[in-house]
């Protein structure tokens, strides 16, 4: 693995885990962890159970004992490793958004098709839609439970922004993560979206905004560094600030391959939203919607119920009929956010000793990225406003 942040401790655990509750194929070994930081990468990888460290992924890709290469690296990296890794003959996981620019997308996209022919595998990591409640409102959908798809309402928000005085980060910088909530959020909103409805997005209109535009770095950037470098200072200088980058919300609406409207936004500044990863999709004979911050149930619809009993119904999705929950625990026993990554594991891994293409592919990561980048283009032409006088 490639990094051991948030991610890498979401993917170490999965990656532990799949193994003990799923009967897979193969039996995943965390051999080795690469971090920049010796120190950090060490700690990581003691707290993890992974064998080995080291300090540059090239090592990674070019051990003969390395079978597959999980990247969690922020965005401006993953075309580079993961091309790498793939020339090499590695399997490939790569977390979303695939890459920062449509063209490294595409790049990823065309190594993971030729390395396909020699049986390398490659998949992007858009666990969301690895949840029970969301496969089976994909199941319900493509049964036709809901008839007609006609209209889709995503959005994904979450507060963690709200703070003007909340430090710089690189998921505030454009050279480091590609985007904002664009790229953050609203990736998972269109994979989820396309996932759930079966249907590609083929066009979009949309507008991107920074709200705090300035905001202090951290203190350990600024330590010895003599006034900043030349950014501007704020509270009579004793804070200095550096421009965010990149988008605090994103709101666009899209149409799907069959003419269906969707609505979209994205925000890190929603006060009061967690994680919340909402999806309605309303059809001809009913409807379905999910919200992330209530994971373990689906609500659904059904139009043809008698008068007297319509309305949302409020299915709990932890039966052994759902989808993965046969491994876990009885009826009832709810699951959290980390069984999403371990589901991707375990897809991924039966895929690997299947030698299938496992999903989302990194054509499907590019094809989201595409979309990423026509909102991105959408919202830099004047014309999107249109004056109401």
């Amino acid at each position: 693995m490639v990094g051991h942040g948030f991610m890498g401790a979401a993917h170490s655990q999965a990656w532990r885990v799949a193994p003990r509750f799923f009967d897979l194929p193969l039996r995943p070994e965390l051999a080795l962890l690469a971090g920049r930081d010796r120190g950090r990468t060490e700690d990581a990888a003691r707290q993890w159970g992974w064998a080995e460290t080291v300090t540059d992924w090239r090592e990674a890709v070019a051990r003969d004992d390395i079978d597959l290469v999980d990247i969690v690296t922020p965005g401006n990296s993953h075309a580079e490793i993961a091309i790498a890794a793939l020339e090499a003959g590695k399997h490939v996981l790569c977390e979303k958004p695939l890459a920062n620019t449509v063209e490294e997308a595409r790049a990823m996209a065309d190594a993971a098709g030729r390395a396909a022919a020699r049986g390398a595998k490659a998949m992007v990591g858009f666990t969301y839609r690895r949840l029970p409640a969301t496969s089976h409102a994909r199941n319900l959908v493509a049964s036709g439970a809901i008839g007609t798809v006609r209209q889709v309402r995503a959005r994904y928000l979450q507060d963690w922004l709200v703070d003007a005085d909340a430090p710089l980060t690189w998921r505030l910088q454009q050279e480091h993560a590609g985007s904002g909530a664009l790229g953050d959020l609203a990736a998972h909103a269109i994979d989820l979206a396309q996932f759930i409805t079966g249907q590609d997005l083929t066009e979009v209109s949309g507008t991107l905004d920074t709200l705090v535009p300035n905001r202090p770095l951290p203190a350990e950037a600024t330590d010895g560094a003599g006034g900043g470098a030349g950014l501007g200072a704020a509270g009579g200088g004793s804070e200095v600030l550096a421009p965010v980058t990149v988008d605090d919300v994103a709101l666009f609406t899209g149409r799907f391959a069959d003419g269906v409207l969707g609505s979209f936004e994205a925000s890190r500044m929603a006060t009061g939203r967690k994680n919340a990863l909402q999806l309605e999709v309303s059809g001809s004979l009913g409807a379905v919607r999910f919200d992330l911050e209530d994971l373990n149930f689906l609500e659904y619809y059904d139009a043809a119920a008698l008068p007297d009993r319509q309305g949302f119904t409020r299915i709990m999705v932890t039966e052994p009929e759902h989808p993965y929950l046969s491994a876990w625990w009885p009826a009832g026993h709810s699951l959290g956010y980390e069984h999403g990554f371990v589901h991707q594991m375990k897809d991924l891994v039966d895929a690997i000793a299947a030698g299938t293409q496992p999903t989302p592919s990194f054509a499907d990561g590019l094809q989201v990225q595409e979309v990423l980048g026509a909102v991105a283009r959408s919202a830099g032409k004047a014309s999107i406003w249109t004056p109401v006088h």
